[in-house]
């Protein structure tokens, strides 16, 4: 299983539903950076991805995108080979 990183916030229901997903999918540990309690988070995560909205997810060391973008990737059926680094 590949590891997750998840640029979050504290009250975000898009983040909430992206880790759902990822749970659904077999994911047990999320590393999470909280953008509104680390100083300095929020302009890392700009920087990296080039957004500003969270959440910001990466598989591995590959940038998915928000949450919309997750929800396409697993409908898609990418999400789980992209998990397991099929």
């Amino acid at each position: 299983m590949q590891n997750v990183l998840m640029y979050t916030s504290e009250f975000c229901p898009y983040c909430v539903r992206a880790e759902m997903l990822l749970k659904q999918r077999g994911v047990t540990q999320i590393d999470k950076i909280f953008v509104d309690k680390t100083e300095g988070a929020r302009e890392e995560m700009m920087v990296r991805t080039g957004r500003r909205t969270v959440p910001q997810i990466y598989i591995g060391e590959t940038h998915v995108g928000g949450c919309d973008d997750l929800v396409a990737l697993d409908r898609a059926g990418k999400l789980f080979p992209m998990l397991n680094d099929e």
